[in-house]
């Protein structure tokens, strides 16, 4: 695995996407970006795209982040997947993420409908915006937690090993 500086992570609300940046922030030293608390205003109301474009855009320009967050519908995408050298795709069932994030908090029903059609209608554009805006990029698409897991003891692995 080649070394990683700049970090996105995707995924179906639940998924855990914060909770491995913050475990991949502690394992590599890379400062964690949680674009959730960028994004939403006081009373969870959206940035505008023009305006989220901007603050991604001074956000990515630093040399080394992990950025995590995938505001769906609301997202300009392309801007952070540009200048990523790592792509972390949480594919993980409906299920597990819905059971996730009741556990976590009460949600808007706007949410609920991301959660439930992500698989059919998100997913497939994120994988087209990877592919357009980070072709270099490396991507894993980790389908549940054992993956991730196994993912985060490698990139330990490689940073106890002193491996880039």
């Amino acid at each position: 695995m080649t070394a990683m500086k700049r970090v996105v992570i995707l995924g179906r609300g639940g998924a855990g996407k914060s909770t491995l940046a913050a475990t991949l922030g502690t394992a590599t030293g890379l400062p964690v970006i949680e674009l959730d608390k960028h994004f939403w205003g006081p009373v969870l109301e959206a940035t505008p795209p023009d305006r989220w474009a901007a603050v991604q855009g001074e956000l990515a320009r630093a040399d080394q982040w992990i950025m995590d967050g995938d505001l769906g519908p609301y997202d300009v995408l392309e801007v952070r997947l540009r200048r990523a050298d790592t792509v972390l795709l949480l594919d993980y069932s409906f299920p597990r993420c819905a059971w996730q994030a009741l556990r976590r908090s009460r949600e808007r029903t706007d949410f609920w409908l991301w959660v439930w059609s992500w698989r059919r209608r998100n997913r497939p554009l994120l994988l087209k915006a990877i592919t357009a805006h980070a072709p270099d990029a490396q991507l894993h698409v980790l389908r549940n937690p054992r993956a991730t897991a196994r993912f985060v003891a490698q990139v330990r692995d490689d940073q106890n090993s002193g491996r880039p």
